[in-house]
Protein backbone atom coordinates (compact mmCIF):
# COMPACT_ATOMS: atom_id res chain seq x y z
CA UNK A 1 0.00 0.00 0.00
CA UNK A 2 1.26 3.43 -0.99
CA UNK A 3 0.31 5.37 2.14
CA UNK A 4 1.54 8.56 0.52
CA UNK A 5 -1.50 8.49 -1.76
CA UNK A 6 -4.03 7.56 0.92
CA UNK A 7 -5.58 11.04 0.98
CA UNK A 8 -4.81 11.98 -2.62
CA UNK A 9 -7.55 12.96 -5.06
CA UNK A 10 -5.22 12.96 -8.05
CA UNK A 11 -7.10 12.21 -11.26
CA UNK A 12 -10.53 12.70 -9.69
CA UNK A 13 -13.40 14.79 -11.04
CA UNK A 14 -15.76 16.30 -8.48
CA UNK A 15 -18.99 18.30 -8.39
CA UNK A 16 -19.86 20.42 -5.35
CA UNK A 17 -23.33 21.94 -5.17
CA UNK A 18 -23.67 25.18 -3.26
CA UNK A 19 -19.98 25.57 -4.00
CA UNK A 20 -19.74 29.34 -4.34
CA UNK A 21 -19.39 30.10 -0.63
CA UNK A 22 -19.29 28.73 2.89
CA UNK A 23 -18.85 25.02 3.43
CA UNK A 24 -19.16 24.22 -0.29
CA UNK A 25 -16.31 26.54 -1.20
CA UNK A 26 -14.21 25.10 1.64
CA UNK A 27 -14.72 21.59 0.30
CA UNK A 28 -13.95 22.62 -3.28
CA UNK A 29 -10.74 24.31 -2.17
CA UNK A 30 -9.74 21.24 -0.20
CA UNK A 31 -10.34 18.90 -3.12
CA UNK A 32 -8.16 21.05 -5.36
CA UNK A 33 -5.39 21.12 -2.76
CA UNK A 34 -5.60 17.30 -2.55
CA UNK A 35 -4.89 17.08 -6.28
CA UNK A 36 -8.31 16.73 -7.91
CA UNK A 37 -8.07 17.22 -11.66
CA UNK A 38 -11.27 19.25 -11.92
CA UNK A 39 -13.78 20.49 -9.39
CA UNK A 40 -17.08 21.80 -10.73
CA UNK A 41 -19.04 24.14 -8.48
CA UNK A 42 -22.65 25.16 -8.89
CA UNK A 43 -25.04 27.63 -7.25
CA UNK A 44 -27.88 29.91 -8.31
CA UNK A 45 -25.96 33.17 -8.55
CA UNK A 46 -23.77 33.04 -11.65
CA UNK A 47 -21.56 35.96 -10.61
CA UNK A 48 -20.79 34.38 -7.24
CA UNK A 49 -19.99 30.99 -8.79
CA UNK A 50 -17.71 32.60 -11.37
CA UNK A 51 -15.91 34.65 -8.71
CA UNK A 52 -15.23 31.60 -6.53
CA UNK A 53 -14.02 29.57 -9.51
CA UNK A 54 -11.68 32.39 -10.51
CA UNK A 55 -10.34 32.59 -6.94
CA UNK A 56 -9.71 28.85 -6.73
CA UNK A 57 -7.95 28.58 -10.09
CA UNK A 58 -8.32 27.07 -13.53
CA UNK A 59 -9.08 23.55 -12.24
CA UNK A 60 -12.24 24.92 -10.61
CA UNK A 61 -15.06 25.28 -13.14
CA UNK A 62 -18.28 27.25 -12.66
CA UNK A 63 -21.58 25.62 -13.63
CA UNK A 64 -24.26 28.01 -12.35
CA UNK A 65 -27.86 26.87 -12.08
CA UNK A 66 -30.88 26.44 -9.81
CA UNK A 67 -31.07 22.81 -8.74
CA UNK A 68 -34.08 23.46 -6.51
CA UNK A 69 -36.17 22.58 -9.58
CA UNK A 70 -36.37 19.44 -11.69
CA UNK A 71 -35.55 21.51 -14.78
CA UNK A 72 -32.49 22.91 -13.03
CA UNK A 73 -31.26 19.42 -12.16
CA UNK A 74 -31.77 18.32 -15.77
CA UNK A 75 -29.81 21.30 -17.04
CA UNK A 76 -26.90 20.77 -14.63
CA UNK A 77 -26.64 17.06 -15.45
CA UNK A 78 -26.64 17.84 -19.16
CA UNK A 79 -23.97 20.53 -18.75
CA UNK A 80 -21.72 18.19 -16.79
CA UNK A 81 -22.29 15.23 -19.12
CA UNK A 82 -21.29 17.41 -22.07
CA UNK A 83 -17.94 18.03 -20.38
CA UNK A 84 -17.16 14.78 -18.57
CA UNK A 85 -17.51 11.06 -19.28
CA UNK A 86 -17.44 10.23 -15.57
CA UNK A 87 -17.89 11.72 -12.10
CA UNK A 88 -15.77 10.49 -9.20
CA UNK A 89 -17.13 12.62 -6.36
CA UNK A 90 -20.51 14.29 -5.82
CA UNK A 91 -20.98 16.60 -2.84
CA UNK A 92 -24.62 17.46 -2.19
CA UNK A 93 -24.09 20.64 -0.22
CA UNK A 94 -26.69 23.13 -1.49
CA UNK A 95 -29.17 23.96 1.24
CA UNK A 96 -31.40 26.56 2.80
CA UNK A 97 -32.83 27.32 6.25
CA UNK A 98 -36.00 28.99 7.51
CA UNK A 99 -36.83 30.22 10.99
CA UNK A 100 -40.17 31.28 12.44
CA UNK A 101 -42.15 30.81 15.65
CA UNK A 102 -44.14 27.60 15.81
CA UNK A 103 -47.55 29.27 15.55
CA UNK A 104 -46.45 31.33 12.54
CA UNK A 105 -44.25 28.86 10.67
CA UNK A 106 -45.40 29.01 7.01
CA UNK A 107 -45.98 26.12 4.63
CA UNK A 108 -43.69 27.87 2.15
CA UNK A 109 -40.88 27.68 4.71
CA UNK A 110 -41.46 23.95 5.00
CA UNK A 111 -41.66 23.17 1.29
CA UNK A 112 -38.70 25.29 0.21
CA UNK A 113 -36.37 23.76 2.79
CA UNK A 114 -37.46 20.14 2.36
CA UNK A 115 -37.32 20.38 -1.43
CA UNK A 116 -33.77 21.72 -1.65
CA UNK A 117 -32.29 19.98 1.39
CA UNK A 118 -33.79 16.50 0.91
CA UNK A 119 -35.45 16.11 -2.48
CA UNK A 120 -32.67 17.68 -4.54
CA UNK A 121 -29.79 15.52 -3.21
CA UNK A 122 -31.76 12.38 -3.94
CA UNK A 123 -32.82 13.26 -7.48
CA UNK A 124 -29.52 14.86 -8.45
CA UNK A 125 -27.69 11.72 -7.35
CA UNK A 126 -30.23 9.59 -9.22
CA UNK A 127 -29.74 11.57 -12.43
CA UNK A 128 -25.95 11.47 -12.09
CA UNK A 129 -25.87 7.72 -11.49
CA UNK A 130 -24.55 6.86 -14.98
CA UNK A 131 -21.61 9.27 -14.58
CA UNK A 132 -20.94 8.04 -11.03
CA UNK A 133 -20.97 4.41 -12.21
CA UNK A 134 -18.49 5.37 -14.92
CA UNK A 135 -16.27 6.86 -12.20
CA UNK A 136 -16.52 3.74 -10.04
CA UNK A 137 -14.33 1.47 -12.16
CA UNK A 138 -10.79 1.82 -10.83
CA UNK A 139 -11.89 3.00 -7.38
CA UNK A 140 -15.21 3.62 -5.63
CA UNK A 141 -17.07 6.76 -6.62
CA UNK A 142 -18.22 8.89 -3.70
CA UNK A 143 -21.44 10.67 -2.78
CA UNK A 144 -21.07 12.98 0.21
CA UNK A 145 -24.26 14.54 1.53
CA UNK A 146 -23.96 17.59 3.76
CA UNK A 147 -26.32 17.32 6.70
CA UNK A 148 -25.80 19.16 10.00
CA UNK A 149 -25.37 18.50 13.68
CA UNK A 150 -28.97 19.77 13.82
CA UNK A 151 -29.87 16.44 12.24
CA UNK A 152 -28.27 14.62 15.19
CA UNK A 153 -29.64 16.75 18.01
CA UNK A 154 -32.01 19.70 18.35
CA UNK A 155 -30.87 23.28 18.61
CA UNK A 156 -32.66 26.08 20.50
CA UNK A 157 -33.82 27.95 17.38
CA UNK A 158 -37.24 27.46 15.79
CA UNK A 159 -35.95 26.18 12.47
CA UNK A 160 -38.39 23.30 12.26
CA UNK A 161 -38.10 22.33 8.61
CA UNK A 162 -34.31 22.78 8.59
CA UNK A 163 -33.76 20.47 11.55
CA UNK A 164 -36.20 17.91 10.17
CA UNK A 165 -34.53 18.07 6.74
CA UNK A 166 -31.07 17.46 8.13
CA UNK A 167 -32.25 14.47 10.17
CA UNK A 168 -33.81 13.19 6.96
CA UNK A 169 -30.50 13.62 5.09
CA UNK A 170 -28.70 11.53 7.73
CA UNK A 171 -31.13 8.65 7.32
CA UNK A 172 -31.46 9.09 3.56
CA UNK A 173 -27.69 8.75 3.32
CA UNK A 174 -27.86 5.37 5.01
CA UNK A 175 -30.55 4.14 2.64
CA UNK A 176 -28.77 5.49 -0.43
CA UNK A 177 -25.52 3.92 0.77
CA UNK A 178 -27.14 0.49 1.01
CA UNK A 179 -28.19 0.69 -2.63
CA UNK A 180 -25.27 2.55 -4.19
CA UNK A 181 -22.56 0.31 -2.72
CA UNK A 182 -23.82 -2.36 -5.15
CA UNK A 183 -22.47 -0.13 -7.92
CA UNK A 184 -19.17 0.53 -6.09
CA UNK A 185 -20.40 3.98 -5.03
CA UNK A 186 -19.81 4.90 -1.40
CA UNK A 187 -22.31 7.29 0.15
CA UNK A 188 -21.67 9.07 3.43
CA UNK A 189 -22.49 12.40 4.99
CA UNK A 190 -20.87 15.21 6.93
CA UNK A 191 -22.67 16.93 9.80
CA UNK A 192 -21.02 20.33 10.21
CA UNK A 193 -21.16 22.29 13.44
CA UNK A 194 -20.44 26.00 13.76
CA UNK A 195 -18.68 27.14 10.59
CA UNK A 196 -18.74 30.81 9.57
CA UNK A 197 -21.19 31.19 6.67
CA UNK A 198 -24.23 33.12 5.56
CA UNK A 199 -26.33 30.25 6.90
CA UNK A 200 -24.57 30.26 10.29
CA UNK A 201 -24.43 33.94 11.04
CA UNK A 202 -23.70 33.32 14.73
CA UNK A 203 -20.37 31.68 13.87
CA UNK A 204 -19.66 34.29 11.20
CA UNK A 205 -20.53 37.48 13.10
CA UNK A 206 -19.76 36.46 16.69
CA UNK A 207 -17.24 33.58 16.57
CA UNK A 208 -15.95 34.15 20.10
CA UNK A 209 -19.46 33.96 21.53
CA UNK A 210 -20.24 30.86 19.48
CA UNK A 211 -16.97 29.25 20.58
CA UNK A 212 -17.99 29.49 24.23
CA UNK A 213 -20.50 26.69 23.66
CA UNK A 214 -18.08 24.44 21.73
CA UNK A 215 -15.85 21.97 23.61
CA UNK A 216 -12.92 22.79 21.29
CA UNK A 217 -13.39 26.51 22.16
CA UNK A 218 -13.41 27.69 18.55
CA UNK A 219 -15.58 27.65 15.46
CA UNK A 220 -14.64 25.47 12.52
CA UNK A 221 -12.34 26.59 9.73
CA UNK A 222 -11.31 25.69 6.20
CA UNK A 223 -8.84 22.99 7.24
CA UNK A 224 -11.41 21.27 9.47
CA UNK A 225 -14.03 20.98 6.74
CA UNK A 226 -11.60 20.27 3.92
CA UNK A 227 -9.88 17.57 5.98
CA UNK A 228 -13.10 15.69 6.67
CA UNK A 229 -14.28 15.92 3.08
CA UNK A 230 -10.92 14.80 1.67
CA UNK A 231 -10.93 11.83 4.06
CA UNK A 232 -14.33 10.64 2.85
CA UNK A 233 -13.61 11.38 -0.84
CA UNK A 234 -10.19 9.69 -0.95
CA UNK A 235 -8.97 6.10 -0.63
CA UNK A 236 -8.88 6.69 3.13
CA UNK A 237 -12.68 6.75 3.21
CA UNK A 238 -13.44 3.83 0.89
CA UNK A 239 -14.64 1.63 3.78
CA UNK A 240 -16.79 4.32 5.43
CA UNK A 241 -20.26 3.48 4.11
CA UNK A 242 -23.45 5.29 5.15
CA UNK A 243 -21.75 7.05 8.03
CA UNK A 244 -22.70 10.47 9.38
CA UNK A 245 -19.50 12.27 10.41
CA UNK A 246 -19.90 15.20 12.80
CA UNK A 247 -17.26 17.89 12.24
CA UNK A 248 -18.23 20.10 15.12
CA UNK A 249 -15.49 20.50 17.72
CA UNK A 250 -17.31 18.12 20.07
CA UNK A 251 -20.79 19.66 20.22
CA UNK A 252 -22.62 16.38 19.59
CA UNK A 253 -20.36 13.86 21.31
CA UNK A 254 -18.16 15.86 23.67
CA UNK A 255 -20.36 18.58 25.19
CA UNK A 256 -21.30 18.96 28.84
CA UNK A 257 -23.48 22.01 29.69
CA UNK A 258 -21.52 24.72 31.50
CA UNK A 259 -24.18 24.81 34.26
CA UNK A 260 -24.18 21.02 34.73
CA UNK A 261 -24.29 19.87 38.35
CA UNK A 262 -23.32 16.32 39.23
CA UNK A 263 -26.29 14.90 41.17
CA UNK A 264 -23.87 12.79 43.24
CA UNK A 265 -22.35 15.99 44.61
CA UNK A 266 -18.88 15.25 43.25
Amino acid sequence: MDFGSLFSLSGRVALVTGGSRGIGAMIAEGFLAAGADRVYITARKADAVAATAARLGERCIALPGDIATSAGITSLVADLAAREARLDILVNNAGVAWGAEFADFPEAGWDKVMNLNVKTPFFLTQRLLPLLKAGAVEHPAKVINIASIDGLRINPWETYSYQASKAAVVHLTRRMAARLIRDNIVASCICPGAFPSDMNKAAKLAPDKAAAEIPSRRVGNLEDMAGGAIYLASRAGDYVVGTALPIDGGIVNGWIPSDFTDPSGR
